[in-house]
């Protein structure tokens, strides 16, 4: 009896020390976006190029982390997520080696694409092998620690980056930052063996790989990104428009192929019944606008304390530690407290609170004289930062509530390729909304401030639709397919009787 109480005891801690394993590589992903986004003016005035490569030094990682999200979710599927896993933690490695080597600004953008495309091996797996390990009550307190774990790398990311570049050890310069994944990336394969080495389920017909609805996918999101972040130096010429149209036209065709390929018994890339009900759909939306919001407002506040107030990098990261701090806290407070309590209702006081922070902010840099650091931006920012910790942890766990087995891989993939797509729309849009302004400006402080304050307030419109897009999350119920009626309370936590 004590020899099977100790074996039990024996697999429960192995499947938590898993749990730190993937989520490691969690952190190192997000970690990689935050912490770049602070050294990109300095990446930048070393390397030279025109000012649209800072935000490709961003967007170039998230894009196609967004766009081979799906396909990487399908090979777990397909090949096994244990070895997916491992093949994209190695290649984010040599990539991030080959970043911190790169003797331009051309070929640093290049190795970034290479880093999103192996992060887009290793996120999907995250997800499906933690479904994989844990279920009930135990699944819902791993899918709620991927809240304060984003939140402690959105704490780490900024500041250490900033560091990181200001001490330029050994005359490495930005280039440490790159170099800082290395050790991440060496522990995490040391600890590949705790992972289950089998899928997480069967399917009914054999999975195929959909190679053209891979590349219709790559191309249309590449034609909507890149006019729109481009066009701000060239003033949207006719291509532009031109670019943006046939991406949207290629989605659309994306979106029958995707179809047909259903009715015909192929695997299709992403799997047609999670859009039977209208939840994950609206779940995509919600995703790609809030973190749209997010990371784009990340890079406007950098922008406007380098380039508007002229000061060095660590000014820039320690400004973003109150909104990074406040958000691990909350999202801790969240996973911990408010959301086995309240359940999905404190996604919605999220959305008000981070609202009422980003007009705080709007507020701050209308009243701050240029010139002058604008001090109330902290406070504003860490407002924001709260209402951030409060909205992800129960939105992940509702998005995916309802999601089958076999779904998984897709589901994960499509769920984390529109927040990388947000990331990217939202440097682009958000990022490229401040640069115009400040160009437009005869003074860079007073141009900045004005730049800023735009910016804010088209996050605070779009902060708007997220709240709209989180409600059509909770229609109407349809029964779980394991036959639970009550899906939402069992990943959240809440009780029978919340609505």
């Amino acid at each position: 009896m004590l020899q099977e109480a100790l074996s039990i005891e024996g697999v429960h801690r192995w499947r938590w020390w898993a749990l730190i394993t993937l989520l490691v590589a969690e952190a190192m992903n997000l970690l990689d976006s935050t912490i770049v986004t602070v050294a990109a003016p300095v990446i930048h005035a070393d390397l030279g190029g025109p000012a649209s490569e800072v935000q490709w030094f961003n967007a170039a990682y998230t894009l196609p982390f967004a766009v081979f999200l799906i396909t990487g979710g399908r090979l777990g599927d397909l090949a096994g997520r244990r070895r997916m896993f491992t093949a994209g933690v190695t290649g984010f490695a040599v990539a991030s080696l080959a970043c911190a080597l790169a003797p331009s600004a051309g070929l640093l953008i290049g190795m970034r694409a290479v880093q999103g495309a192996a992060a887009a091996l290793i996120i999907p797996q995250t997800i499906g092998l933690i479904r994989s390990m844990f279920d009930g009550a135990e699944l819902a307190k791993a899918m709620g620690s991927i809240g304060p774990v984003m939140g402690l790398a959105a704490v780490l990311g900024p500041v250490l980056g900033a560091f990181l570049t200001h001490a330029d050890l050994f005359g490495s310069s930005w280039r440490a930052v790159f170099l800082v994944n290395l050790p991440l990336a060496v522990a995490v394969l040391a600890m590949v063996p705790l992972l289950p080495g089998r899928n997480a389920a069967a399917t009914a017909r054999p999975l195929r790989l959909d190679g053209v609805g891979t590349a219709l996918a790559v191309l249309a999101t590449t034609l909507i990104v890149y006019p729109l972040i481009q066009s701000s130096t060239v003033g949207w010429p006719a291509w532009s428009w031109v670019a943006l149209a046939a991406g949207c036209g290629l989605l659309g065709l994306f979106g029958l192929h995707q179809q047909r390929r259903s009715r015909a018994g192929r695997s299709p890339l992403v799997e047609v019944s999670l859009f039977h009900d209208r939840g994950f759909p609206a779940a995509l939306a919600t995703s790609t606008l809030f973190f749209a919001v997010m990371n784009g407002l990340m890079l406007v506040i950098v922008l406007q304390v380098q380039l508007g107030l002229g000061r060095g990098v660590l000014a820039a990261g320690l400004t973003l530690l109150p909104w990074s701090a406040a958000m691990a806290l909350s999202s801790w407070m969240a996973g911990t407290r408010l959301v086995p309590r309240h359940g999905r209702n404190v996604m919605f006081a999220g959305l008000a609170v981070m609202c009422a922070g980003l007009i705080a902010a709007t507020i701050a840099y209308r009243t701050t004289p240029p010139h002058t650091y604008p001090w109330p931006l902290l406070g504003a920012l860490a407002a924001a930062g709260i209402g951030n910790g409060l909205f992800t942890v129960p939105f992940f766990t509702t998005a995916l509530s309802r999601v089958r087995p076999h779904e998984t891989g897709s589901a994960a993939g499509l769920l984390n390729a529109a927040q990388q797509l947000g990331a990217t729309l939202g440097t682009a849009v958000l990022g490229t909304t401040f640069l115009h302004t400040l160009d437009a400006g005869t003074e860079p402080a007073g141009s900045s401030l004005a730049a800023a304050q735009l910016a804010f307030w088209i996050a605070a419109g779009l902060l708007g639709l997220t709240a709209v897009t989180a409600l059509a999350m909770l229609g109407r119920h349809l029964p779980a397919p394991d036959g639970d009626e009550r899906p939402l309370q069992r990943l959240t936590g809440a009780s029978h009787d919340q609505p």
